[in-house]
């Protein structure tokens, strides 16, 4: 192998070994936040196919209003855990009216 040849191919794998941490930890830097969103997002599904679940048999034995009462809690549970933002802000909020 010539020795222009070996400079290149030295200069070359130089620049990738330089060039490649900046390039891999750029995109990788909200593993932590991806991977909690996609948990989230397969929590959410199970979560509303044990609901359905559950109020189909509510269904079947023809109890409506504890169906309604199940669903009903069954939502303020889900926005408690899925958004807890949110509810933050509607404590501050409700916080503010009551005490001023």
């Amino acid at each position: 192998m010539s020795r222009r040849r070996w400079l290149w191919i030295v200069c070359w794998l130089a620049m990738e070994v330089l060039a490649f941490p900046a390039v891999a930890f750029a995109s990788g830097n909200d593993v932590g936040s991806n991977v909690a969103n996609l948990l989230k997002g397969y929590a959410s599904d199970l979560y509303g196919g044990i609901v359905a679940i559950a109020s189909l048999m509510f269904l079947v034995n023809r109890r409506y209003t504890e169906l309604a009462l199940f669903l009903f809690a069954s939502i303020v549970v889900a926005w408690l855990v899925f958004a807890p933002d949110s509810i933050a802000h509607a404590a501050e909020g409700i916080a503010k009216q009551i005490f001023g």
